[in-house]
């Protein structure tokens, strides 16, 4: 019985310990760096709303951010060869802002410098997509 309670308890204070924050990494002076999407909700003007696997999407694995020449990419190594220009790039307070449009959408990334945290929203007309991931510095001499 005793054993039981114990077992009760550490359950108890597991439930009500704060969630284990995700390790990323610090992007702090990096020009470049390597970002995949974890979670992707699609919204609707109907109210329909979806969570989905990015590749169900079409959102590329990983997306290279060209800091210096403003310009994000898929890798090489996708064979894909997307590329569009970031129109604002911003970093203030810790956060890195980038800002485009392209195809008729409306982009716009917000980057945690010190955690790699990422969160994206794409807006088209009847359409938006949110984009939760992470990202890491690249080597300049890639």
């Amino acid at each position: 019985m005793r054993k039981i309670l114990m077992l009760g308890l550490l359950l108890a204070a597991a439930a009500l310990a704060p969630p284990a924050k995700a390790s990323a990494d610090d992007l702090t002076a990096a020009q470049s760096v390597l970002c995949t999407p974890v979670q992707v909700n699609v919204c609707t003007t109907d109210g329909d709303c979806e969570t989905d696997a990015p590749w169900e999407l079409n959102i590329p694995q990983f997306l290279e951010l060209d800091f210096k020449g403003k310009m994000m990419s898929t890798t090489k190594a996708s064979g894909e060869n997307r590329s569009t220009p970031m129109k604002v790039l911003e970093r203030e307070n810790g956060l890195i802002f980038i800002q485009g449009i392209e195809q008729g959408r409306a982009f716009s990334f917000v980057i945690s410098e010190s955690t790699g945290m990422l969160s994206v929203a794409v807006a088209r007309d009847t359409k938006v997509v949110s984009v939760f991931g992470a990202c890491t510095p690249l080597n300049s001499g890639k």
